[in-house]
């Protein structure tokens, strides 16, 4: 562990990065120091009032979303009562050009992203640990929920589940490296919501019951279908170059899209066809074939699958996967994890063969792995 003391804490203006800022600059972190050096960071990461207007985006922000303006100013205004010095750093640019522009893309291309993922592999913790060291500082802190510790024995930083199950947020963070975990703390790991809550009470913070924030912070009204749409008018680009056929399971045409954009797998409603096949089931989204923009629709048992591959991987309780492991696998933030077994399967890439069938199994999204409460691993799904 690094020996300077100054901390940079992430403040996205909610209760939980409050929290986590006012435990470090009162309480200490619990290694020693009774109390640190910190400084609030709030990163800048897009323009609310951009698009706005258009293709049905709200003229104003919706209640709910992080990283507003309103964030912005809560933020600075913890910073001011825990008498700490705080900066806005812009990062526009960066967040575009990382997280922006790949969501778009992935949604072009069929796959469905994780543009917070993606954030804290490329933002969060690249960009915030770079501005932290400018700064002076050597650690970094964020109110997200996770346990960071290191294992002598294994010689690696490792990465668990938090106390709060409901509130655990490792399968957003599996892409997290051993540099970034080893200056990385998580002063909430070991605590439930409404625990940190009654911190924020404890400290006068002034946003102790703020809402937490539920939608994708570029995304206005929550609607990615409007924004890609905005987003491409903006740049000048079209979706209609992805629109195509929409078909059955055995191959027949049933209609046709605007643009496989619209769609995700395992997707129900907004499909633009007849809700039912001939059976009386509804129809799912099957598959999305970015060559030819087919999607495939059909019944829900056949969204069942047993196997998935996964490439860009980052492993963290191990150095790498040489053999078989058995461990859990999250195949989505809201998947409960499921029994597995990881091979490698040559190159950059790994299957999951799942002791049962899991449902939508979808492209774009991350695959993360556990053993126990550990997090083993992840990658991307393709």
């Amino acid at each position: 562990m690094p020996q300077n003391d100054t901390i940079a804490v992430a403040m996205s203006g909610g209760v939980d990065s409050s929290t986590a800022a006012a435990i470090l600059a009162r309480e200490g972190d619990g290694s020693g120091v009774s109390r640190n050096t910190v400084v609030g960071l709030t990163l800048q990461l897009w323009d609310q009032t951009r698009l706005a207007g258009k293709h049905g985006i709200p003229d104003t922000p919706k209640a709910g979303r992080c990283c507003s303006l309103d964030d912005v100013y809560d933020a600075r205004r913890v910073a001011e009562h825990l008498g700490i010095p705080y900066y806005v750093v812009n990062q526009e640019e960066r967040f575009e050009r990382d997280v922006v522009r790949p969501f778009v893309d992935e949604y072009l291309a069929g796959r469905t992203p994780i543009p917070c993922s993606l954030c804290n592999n490329h933002i969060k913790f690249d960009q915030l640990l770079k501005t932290a060291r400018s700064i002076g500082a050597e650690r970094i802190a964020t109110g997200h929920y996770a346990v960071n510790e290191f294992d002598k024995k294994r010689g690696r930083w490792i990465m668990k589940r938090p106390a709060d199950l409901a509130k655990d947020q490792t399968y957003f963070l599996f892409g997290l490296t051993q540099e970034q975990l080893a200056h990385t703390l998580f002063p909430l790991g070991h605590m439930t919501k409404p625990e940190v809550r009654g911190v924020a009470r404890k400290h006068g913070l002034m946003l102790a019951e703020k809402p937490d924030s539920q939608e994708i912070c570029f995304v206005p009204g929550g609607d990615y279908k409007q924004f890609i749409t905005a987003y491409l008018e903006e740049q000048g680009e079209a979706t209609s170059e992805s629109a195509g056929e929409l078909v059955a399971a055995n191959g027949e045409v049933i209609g046709r899209h605007a643009g496989i954009h619209n769609f995700t797998v395992g997707q129900r409603k907004g499909l633009g066809v007849a809700s039912r096949v001939q059976s009386g089931a509804p129809l799912y989204v099957l598959n999305i074939d970015p060559a030819s923009h087919r999607v495939t629709v059909g019944a829900d048992a056949e969204l069942a699958t047993r196997t998935l591959h996964a490439r860009q991987l980052n492993w963290i309780s191990i150095a790498e996967l040489t053999e078989p492991m058995r461990v859990r696998a999250k195949i989505r933030h809201r998947h409960e994890p499921a029994w597995a077994t990881l091979e490698p399967g040559g190159g950059d890439e790994i299957i999951a063969t799942f002791d049962e069938p899991q449902r939508a199994v979808t492209p774009g999204q991350a695959a993360v792995f556990y053993d126990g409460d550990e997090v083993v691993g992840g990658g991307w799904i393709v």
